[in-house]
């Protein structure tokens, strides 16, 4: 099949596209690409040729999204993310399951799989339980008293350019006992690719909260992984559940919060037991949604 003009570099077209349809500032997006703003309107045209639409339009000297722009977008993301991770050893199974390989072994070292928010009353959590009641009744306003029982347990994220962006890590937070509090208050303000997670995490992480943000509103995950705990640090096994809930800021703006419970209850198909629990014991997190309650 004879290759289409600009196909050998599709990657940088649609990243280009994608950056730009994100800030729809040529200026903002030269600085997250790393770009000139004559390579990233060339990167755009050459896209227009091949599809045979505009993808942008000029109104005020401001860039805007076309109706084939809008549409395309979403697609051309995920088409990016696909690549990016295969790129870095991903492999997704049939049953939701998702594989990163260790580059010196073959094994694992990163699992996750989606579940429905339901599998909560099979391997129960009583952190995430109560996390998504407390959000129910909060009509997902991030700023209402009905969080508060979960607010020192969370980290909320929003949407910034072509990344997410930490604006809050609550101090009993799994991020903040497993990274330490000096970790915590450090990296509010940070970008998911820059904490000291790893790559691979980073990646699955920022399509999560992509999908929640175009729709999902809620979402499981059971994870297993190895991570350091200190930035360069040795990898270390853990084991969590994570549930993703879409939330709005005062603003009207989209807000990300994330809660994690540090646990063994974790169903991941293929992963076995004595993997799940190769995390130490004294790593486990402990809620008491009474006390927590009491303490609003």
């Amino acid at each position: 099949m004879p290759s289409v003009p600009g196909q050998t570099m599709l990657f940088e077209l649609l990243r280009s596209y994608t950056v730009l349809a994100r800030t729809l500032n040529l200026s903002e997006a030269v600085e997250v690409l790393g770009s000139t703003r004559q390579t990233v309107r060339r990167h755009v045209g050459i896209l227009e040729e091949i599809r045979g639409e505009r993808l942008f339009e000029m109104k005020n000297r401001q860039y805007h999204l076309t109706e084939a722009g809008a549409r395309s977008l979403k697609e051309a993301e995920a088409i990016l993310e696909r690549g990016e991770a295969w790129l870095a050893g991903y492999t997704e199974g049939d049953d939701g399951r998702v594989l990163v390989l260790n580059d010196e072994d073959g094994g694992p070292v990163f699992c996750a799989q989606k579940h429905q928010v339901s599998r909560l009353r099979i391997d129960k959590s009583p952190l995430l339980q109560c996390g998504l009641r407390c959000w129910a009744n909060a009509n997902a306003a991030i700023e209402s008293p009905a969080l508060a029982a979960i607010r020192p347990y969370l980290v909320v994220y929003r949407r910034h350019r072509d990344g997410w962006l930490c604006v809050e890590i609550g101090e009993k937070s799994s991020y903040a006992s497993w990274f330490g509090w000096a970790w915590a208050k450090s990296n509010i303000g940070s970008f998911v690719k820059e904490m000291p997670a790893g790559t691979a995490y980073a990646k699955f992480i920022s399509q999560a909260y992509q999908s929640v943000h175009d729709g999902q509103s809620v979402r499981l995950d059971h994870v297993h992984t190895l991570m350091p705990r200190e930035k360069g640090g040795p990898l270390q096994p853990v084991s969590f559940q994570r549930l993703l809930l879409g939330c709005a800021f005062p603003d009207g703006e989209f807000a990300l919060i994330l809660l994690v419970d540090r646990t063994y209850n974790v169903s991941i198909a293929g992963l076995a037991e004595d993997r799940i629990r190769s995390m130490p014991e004294d790593l486990l997190m402990a809620f008491d949604p009474k006390a927590a309650e009491e303490q609003e």
